[in-house]
């Protein structure tokens, strides 16, 4: 269980990184209105399922189990929007956005290991 705590500590260190260096190489922080998604992805997991992440792949349904499923699928597709937007704009350059989406890539793979740590035993 510790060395999946490490890991993912560093795979979500690794993503924070990328995301501040999309920033800090081009000399523009429009990319980090990103990192806003970062913090509101995890949001209906805490508010609405009792902060594990099993009720997202549950068949089961209700009011508030719904709306945490569409506030987290519509904050995932926020993450991907945000710097594409950004770059259709003109506001980033085509790196920038290319380290943002590496930067989500590794944040996504952090959030299914650690759902799959959390099925496989309770922390």
């Amino acid at each position: 269980m510790a060395m999946t705590v490490e890991g993912l500590a560093f795979m979500f260190s690794s993503s924070i990184l990328l995301q501040i260096l999309a920033c800090a190489i081009y000399s523009n922080w429009w990319p980090m209105l990103s990192a806003l998604m970062y913090v509101l992805v995890p949001m209906p997991c805490l508010f609405f399922g009792g902060g594990t992440t099993q009720f997202l792949t549950s068949r089961e349904g209700g009011g508030w189990i719904d709306a945490a499923k569409f506030l987290t699928g519509a904050s995932a597709v926020g993450s991907m929007a945000i710097p594409i937007i950004l770059r259709h704009a003109g506001l980033i350059g085509t790196g920038a956005m290319f380290i943002e989406f590496t930067s989500f890539f590794i944040f996504v793979c952090t959030i299914l290991c650690f759902h799959r740590a959390s099925l496989d035993d309770e922390w």
